[in-house]
């Protein structure tokens, strides 16, 4: 019996002394991963805004694809909610609390345990760069351990705070590749033949090389807005570019960056800017909504379309593309609108007998 005795008591003074080693054990956490992502804080942030945008790319969801998602009626913004049920990875609910768009989101955490009910905070951070269209991406979780958490997570392989990064580094960089997706997505509709009205516009135009059309258009555009504006013009339409020549064997063309007006206007001798006005015409016109990168494929389609077709260009008459929405206001590429036009002939009047 003494034996016995002094074996319980050996016990008792391991389970005291365990009790008081995890009860003095610091249980605060906060623990985050951070990824620099080429994109607009715009674009990651509104694939993050909206749980039930979370499943295409949350660690989780690769852990346990049966996953019970319930969502409330609210999904995005202060007061949006969802909770789930998970045999592999728990039942648990989370509700956002804070949100600065494109800045920051806060959001509270209660994971159900079989040792009880667990709550912490999440956070997202996402911080423009020196570098233009590249992001800081945060994703972090702090809070406190229970007493019971801190006794299990004790004896697993694994420490907390490892175990948690490992889950956001994996969920970051499925969210890149996400945004990227979405940044990359493009469609192209040959709309047919339509009638473009013309009118007036403000002009420069410059040579170049294809592949230097992009990097010199935004100036040139800036160029004639800056004279329109200390000239008090009104715009009185979407910018444009027309395409005075193409040199298919240089690659090169020559072209126009230009902005419509309502009327005439009579520039001084010397001026960079001119006063154009554009006849109107029939065109076939085809749409893009996508990258700029695309407009390529865009005329491909557009040409087929017109040997399909029977449709001869007009070769007095230039080709020209407007930018239906301007790229300063659109975060996603994959919302740019391109309106392309290739001016064709009128079909021959049959002659009367």
């Amino acid at each position: 019996m003494k034996l016995l005795k002094y074996l319980f008591l050996l016990i008792l003074i391991v389970v005291i002394g365990a009790a008081i080693y995890f009860a003095t054990k610091d249980g605060s956490f906060d623990v985050a991963a951070t990824k620099t992502m080429e994109a607009p804080p715009e674009v990651i942030y509104n694939q993050v805004k909206d749980f039930k945008d979370w499943p295409e790319w949350g660690p989780w969801i690769a852990e346990d694809p049966d996953m019970q998602i319930d969502y409330a009626e609210k999904t995005e913004g202060e007061g949006a909610s969802y909770s789930w049920k998970s045999e592999k990875v728990g039942d648990g609910s989370m509700r956002t609390t804070k949100v600065i768009p494109a800045k920051e989101i806060e959001q509270e955490i209660t994971f159900n345990t079989p040792m009880g009910d667990s709550d912490s905070d999440i956070y997202w951070k996402f911080e423009e760069t020196d570098s233009v269209g590249k992001t800081k991406v945060t994703w972090g979780m702090k809070g406190e351990q229970s007493f019971m958490e801190k006794v299990y997570m004790s004896f697993q392989e694994e420490d907390f705070e490892t175990t948690l990064k490992t889950m956001f580094d994996s969920g970051l960089s499925n969210l890149e590749e996400v945004v990227e997706e979405s940044m990359e997505a493009y469609s192209i509709n040959v709309d047919g033949i339509t009638e473009y009205g013309g009118g007036y516009y403000m002009f420069v135009s410059q040579a170049s090389s294809r592949n230097d059309i992009g990097a010199k258009m935004g100036p040139m555009f800036g160029q004639v807005m800056q004279y329109m504006q200390q000239n008090n013009l009104q715009q009185s339409g979407q910018p444009f570019a027309i395409y005075n020549q193409v040199n298919e064997e240089s690659n090169s063309v020559i072209f126009s960056a230009a902005i419509p007006v309502k009327e005439r206007v009579v520039v001084p001798p010397g001026s960079s800017v001119q006063n154009g006005f554009m006849e109107p015409v029939p065109a076939l016109k085809v749409t893009l909504k996508g990258d700029y990168t695309n407009i390529p494929e865009a005329y491909e389609r557009a040409n087929a379309y017109m040997a399909e077709n029977g449709l001869q260009p007009n070769q007095d008459r230039n080709m020209f593309e407007i930018y239906a929405n301007d790229p300063g206001n659109v975060p996603n590429p994959a919302d740019y609108l391109t309106e392309i036009y290739l001016p064709v002939q009128k079909p021959t009047e049959p002659e009367l007998p």
